[in-house]
């Protein structure tokens, strides 16, 4: 063998709260802008595990696999591998096509691991756990800068959901994204559909609207939002998905979905927050998110403001595409579209 040549690491086995987890390739650049591999993202979920798990601890959760890393191509697995350790448990679920899947189930960090070694960056949790999969314990308030919006908008629209929460008695848990955005969730009580859920998320982003006409938008068009933030109120709806607390996203820098006290939101910078960065601010200030179960909240608040809307001739909004047509939706199309449609004869 030439001296300079350089032998690959086979596998890793790590200790992942008492269980064996083998990480194979570990030596795979996954995050080229420092170099991290696939180990080191395992490591990294290790670190931060009491945090990880509190935003996936039994949720059916999709894996969004990026096998040759960060800037790689990527799929979406909705369905658990077939060839899984025994001890990987999952759970069933059904989709708005009313076909049903069994997804993965994380109940502790090995599984978190598990999912690391496959390639899978962010964990992307449905709002629900497994002892009740038909109503979420979640609401979550996606912010979504379009182009050309800075991330100083970002912030003082999260300020702005943290005001409009409070006036229905409810309390928000703001993290990074990991991408250009924030969210804020919100335990609740699991005694709502989705679809009512949904109609919550839609009223409250209207009201952050409102109160910032300039900066946000609840638009479900992209070309009726400009250089706004969209307040995602879809995120609410059965199937959808968002990064959880302490994710890595895919980017070069790896940067995390990282829970932040209110008092960082103002300076936060999400640059600063990443794989190599957070497991040390874990390890010293503990996880800021970690209270978000000790109170789950009513939404009496948000559907009672839905409620108003409804009264002063404000309908549904549009669903994703790929949901059956909702009661009370208008067209499921661009308004540039329908204005070039002809009129139905």
């Amino acid at each position: 063998m030439v001296a300079s040549e350089v032998v690959a690491t086979p596998s890793v086995e790590l200790d992942a709260g008492g269980r064996t987890v083998r990480v194979t390739n570990p030596d795979k650049v996954f995050f080229p802008a420092r170099g991290e591999t696939k180990l080191d993202l395992a490591r990294y979920y290790l670190a931060v595990a009491g945090g990880v798990l509190t935003g996936v601890r039994e949720r059916p959760t999709v894996l969004h696999r990026f096998p040759h890393g960060a800037l790689g191509e990527s799929f979406y697995q909705k369905r658990v591998p077939e060839k899984r350790p025994g001890w990987i448990e999952t759970v069933e679920i059904e989709f708005p096509s009313g076909r049903r899947a069994r997804e993965l189930c994380p109940v502790d960090i090995a599984h978190v691991v598990w999912a690391a070694n496959l390639g899978c960056l962010a964990m992307n949790p449905w709002a629900v756990r497994r002892s009740d999969v038909d109503h979420p314990d979640e609401l979550r308030v996606d912010l979504d800068p379009q182009p050309g919006v800075p991330f100083g908008a970002v912030r003082e629209t999260a300020l702005c959901v943290r005001e409009v929460l409070a006036a229905v008695a409810l309390e928000g848990f703001p993290k990074t994204s990991g991408s250009r955005g924030m969210h804020v969730n919100v335990r609740i009580e699991p005694r709502w559909s989705f679809t009512e859920v949904r109609r919550a998320a839609l009223a409250l982003a209207r009201e952050v609207e409102r109160r910032m006409p300039g900066t946000v938008t609840s638009r479900w068009w992209k070309e009726q939002r400009g250089e706004k933030v969209f307040v995602d109120y879809n995120q609410n709806a059965r199937d959808r998905t968002v990064a959880s607390a302490y994710s890595v996203r895919a980017n070069a820098e790896g940067r995390v979905s990282c829970p932040l006290t209110w008092d960082e939101v103002p300076d936060v910078e999400p640059g600063d927050l990443t794989l190599a960065t957070v497991p040390a601010r874990y390890a010293a200030a503990g996880d800021p998110g970690a209270a978000i179960d000790d109170r789950p909240y009513r939404l009496d608040g948000l559907l009672e403001l839905a409620a108003r809307d409804e009264a002063d001739g404000l309908g549904d909004e549009p669903w994703p595409p790929h949901f059956p047509k909702a009661e009370g939706e208008g067209p499921r199309v661009a308004p540039s579209r329908a204005r070039r449609q002809p009129p139905k004869t």
